[in-house]
């Protein structure tokens, strides 16, 4: 069972402007899961029309972040260490969906994977795929 709530994460996502300005949409939370959705928007494009990489990179930082509040509750300050994402399909304009799990949760340092799907483009296929690691601050 997570150890935060749906609604804690709503009151969270109230200060969080760009989770709000973006439309991320959490799909499912379990213990270091997470599965949320970027419901497509024309300012996500790219030329090519193509999602461009930073509304991805958004999509896997903020999954990490509940997989990561999932399991050490409502610790708003944890933060982005590091982020690595490699691109690889072209999703088309489209919602993408994120799932992300944790590998690792220490006392300082969460480290997880994120992939990235585009359901109406490339199915089951991933087009991106991120490795995320997260600073827990000290109680």
């Amino acid at each position: 069972m997570a150890k935060i709530t749906l609604g804690e994460l709503a009151e969270i996502n109230e200060e969080l402007a760009w989770v709000v300005t973006l439309g991320l949409r959490i799909d499912e939370l379990g213990k270091g899961t997470a599965k949320v959705t970027l419901p497509f928007t024309p300012s996500q494009l790219r030329p090519g029309g193509t999602i461009s990489g930073p509304s991805m990179m958004a999509l896997a930082d903020y999954a990490m972040y509940v997989a990561v509040l999932s399991m050490i509750g409502r610790v708003e300050l944890a933060v982005t260490t590091n982020l690595s994402i490699n691109f690889l399909r072209k999703p088309p304009p489209s919602d993408i969906q994120a799932d992300c799990r944790l590998l690792k949760l220490g006392k300082r340092l969460a480290y997880g994977e994120v992939w990235i799907h585009s359901p109406e483009g490339h199915g089951e296929d991933p087009v991106a795929h991120a490795t995320v690691t997260y600073s827990i601050p000290p109680n």
